[in-house]
């Protein structure tokens, strides 16, 4: 079905691996659309997390691919940069957590499509950067929009300008990454936390998500009547009357996501 993506099925955790090993998984046009497809189909009551890394050990996203934007002229610069903003945006918006799994190369178009994701694990392998400036552009797909807010103004800023990468250790130091393992161990941290994510209130996951997003820019008191209203709807699903229920008898309860 795809040519630049794999799918694999891990129970309620999707695992979606961008493969292009002899570009390092740079992100082409084509790869944009089958991400784009893929996330537009997204069965959101099947899965209750997804994951995002890259094919081989070397590479995550090594960033967007620079013999395509070549030979761009100004508006064809800016559809490009739309359309890999576009797709990071259904992966930000997308009602399921989504964690990025950053084994490798994280540059350009890769860290903006890690930053794009709830939570990023990488492997002590791993280089993240925005080396845009060295090529006579800027990062493209949002890049300037998510660095800042993930890791302050100053910290941001001296990434971009320098277009200097960073490894992993300083990555987790600056808060860009919430945790950094073995190379061998990636997948499987990636899937122990999504794991953790899936087995808990599918829909109270995907509302706290919603807040959080929506909250972030939003004037505290404004936020604050917000989450309210939210966490009032929870109670009309029968995860919350049947969760609290067996809480209180000390029983196990499966949540249906209802």
């Amino acid at each position: 079905m795809y040519n630049y993506i794999k799918i694999e099925e891990k129970q309620t955790v999707a695992v979606l691996t961008i493969s292009a090993p002899k570009s390092l998984n740079a992100l082409n046009s084509d790869i944009l659309a089958e991400l784009g497809s893929y996330l537009d189909s997204f069965d959101c009551n099947k899965f209750r997390c997804l994951i995002v890394t890259g094919d081989g050990e070397k590479s995550f996203v090594a960033g967007a691919d620079i013999s395509e934007m070549a030979t761009l002229n100004v508006p064809q610069g800016q559809t490009f940069g739309m359309r890999g903003a576009g797709v990071f945006r259904k992966i930000e918006t997308l009602p399921v957590p989504v964690i990025a799994a950053v084994n490798g190369f994280a540059l350009g178009g890769g860290c903006e499509l890690a930053m794009a994701c709830d939570i990023r694990i990488c492997s002590d392998n791993a280089k993240f950067g925005q080396p845009e400036v060295g090529l006579g552009i800027i990062p493209g797909f949002s890049g300037t929009v998510r660095l800042a807010r993930l890791v302050g103004m100053g910290m941001a800023k001296q990434l971009i300008y320098t277009g200097k990468p960073i490894k992993a250790d300083e990555a987790l130091r600056i808060g860009l990454v919430n945790a950094v393992v073995p190379q061998a161990e990636l997948m499987d941290k990636a899937l122990e936390i999504a794991n953790q994510i899936a087995v808990n209130a599918p829909l109270a996951v995907k509302a706290a998500k919603q807040c959080i997003n929506a909250e972030y820019d939003m004037p505290m008191d404004d936020a604050i009547v917000n989450e309210s209203g939210v966490f009032g709807n929870c109670f009309a699903t029968q995860d919350q009357k049947n969760g609290m229920k067996a809480f209180l008898n000390k029983e196990k309860y499966v949540f249906e996501g209802k």
